[in-house]
């Protein structure tokens, strides 16, 4: 009937199974429109949050300042871990565009760049205190949660909310050797280890001191420290020469690290009025045992020299034949060789032939390893390349037979061979003392240069 409405929705009947299903159904292969782990959306958001173009948000509260705890609770792992994969993070906004950049800059991966978000979403689950910047303490903590230490520190100090609060290896070192000792003794070897560490600024002035200097002054000044706390002296303003004298080892580097640590000593306590004399004053310099250094094996520097990694028989090349340190041969960089030259600091050393070769080999496999890398060091690896620090000074030189400074001293072995004990020659062109020179000179005494050089 033509006035007649159409039945509404409500009326009309339901889908017929039947009919829908007369020609088969669509079937799907199992888990490709849902993911059941949310492993894949997981690293979706994580890969759009750090690519998204968007401004910072800046968290209300970025202070120097942390609220100390009553007592702490040790956190659930599962649940940090929970909160770092869905929830909101302020301090993973707040360090985006750095991370951003940084992280372009230095062709980081993917996978690099993630950890670094995880980690930082990690530190944000395990704050204390909101707002307050990171601890490297709080960073190293992160990793029993899966975070990464390295390059999230770098993150972290861009930013500016990197707090080092590192304890360093000769302070560990002092707080065991003077635990036990009397209190009026610990706080005047605090008083020598602070001014040897950081140095002073107020008359008498001094310069800060290496810390392996400081490691083995107190490596042969322990023991002495103990023996004077058993026979009852409760303080270094006791000690008489004659107890210097007899405290001192008989023999052996020990002798020398203890006398020349416990000189330092006497003579800060001495200018800051903390003893009435020094001990020390007027006593004989302990003088260590003079060695006659050795050549090496011909063998083992060849085999060094023909290592399979370029970067190994380039720093051997390098020590065989220049006499270079390990320290000088982490701190090479890039611009240091030109035309066949290595410049270090105001002295130019033309290359060996040898030398050349291990160099023109390890840049290509450098160019082919890490086209991208932005380190200005000659020698990088798998850890440094995203960065701009130099390797360490070990690397290279494990599972050798041979040592850098091995290698160092048998080329001036062979320099004081060829130029009949030319002192001049080798503080010159070794960058060494004349004390140290003269040393190498004894083997012209034992051995018979003409001969060897023969051979």
């Amino acid at each position: 009937m033509l006035g007649e409405r159409p039945p509404s929705s409500a009326a009309r009947p339901g889908p017929n199974l039947q009919t829908a299903n007369q020609y088969g159904q669509q079937l799907f292969f199992a888990n490709l429109q849902y993911d059941k782990t949310g492993a894949a959306r997981r690293r979706a958001a994580r890969a759009r949050e750090l690519h998204q173009k968007r401004p910072p948000a800046v968290p209300e509260t970025i202070t120097g300042t942390r609220q100390m705890l009553l007592f702490r609770m040790p956190p659930g792992h599962g649940a940090i871990k929970n909160r770092a994969l869905t929830g909101d993070s302020r301090l993973l906004r707040y360090c985006e565009p750095v991370l951003r950049e940084h992280a372009e800059r230095h062709a980081w991966t993917r996978r690099q760049t993630n950890s670094v978000v995880h980690t930082l979403k990690l530190l944000d689950a395990l704050q204390d205190w909101p707002g307050a910047k990171i601890l490297v303490s709080d960073v190293t903590a992160s990793i029993r949660y899966g975070g990464t230490q390295t390059s999230t520190l770098e993150i972290l100090a861009a930013a500016g909310l990197l707090v080092d609060d590192r304890t360093t290896a000769v302070e560990r070192y002092f707080a065991k050797k003077t635990t036990g000792l009397p209190q009026e003794m610990i706080g005047q070897l605090q008083l020598w280890f602070d001014v040897m560490l950081k140095g002073s600024a107020t008359v008498p002035r001094r310069r800060p001191r290496h810390e392996q200097t400081i490691h083995l002054h107190i490596q042969g000044m322990a023991p002495i420290w103990r023996r004077w706390a058993e026979q009852g002296h409760t303080s270094l303003a006791e000690i008489s020469r004659q107890d210097f004298v007899e405290a001192l080892p008989a023999e052996g580097a020990n002798r020398v690290f203890a006398d020349q640590g416990l000189r330092s000593v006497f003579a800060v306590l001495k200018s800051r009025k903390k003893v009435f004399t020094n001990p020390t004053r007027g006593v004989a310099i302990a003088r260590s045992n003079t060695t006659v250094p050795t050549p090496l094996d011909t063998a083992k520097i060849r085999d060094a020299l023909n290592s399979p990694e370029p970067a190994v028989a380039l720093a051997v090349a390098l020590a065989a034949f220049h006499g270079l340190t390990s320290p000088q041969l982490a701190a090479i960089q890039l611009t240091d060789i030109s035309d066949g030259k290595l410049t270090l600091g105001e002295k130019t050393i033309p290359l060996a032939g040898p030398v050349l070769t291990r160099l023109t080999a390890y840049l290509d496999h450098r160019a082919r390893t890490w086209p991208s890398t932005l380190n200005p060091h000659l020698i990088v690896n798998r850890k440094t390349a995203p960065r701009t620090t130099p390797t360490s000074r070990l690397y290279a030189w494990r599972n050798l037979g041979v040592t850098p400074q091995a290698l160092r001293e048998d080329r001036i072995l062979q320099e004081i061979f060829a130029t009949g004990g030319d002192v001049r020659r080798i503080c010159d062109f070794f960058g060494i003392g004349i004390d140290a020179a003269m040393r190498y000179t004894l083997v012209l005494t034992q051995a018979d240069p003409e001969g060897d050089s023969a051979q």
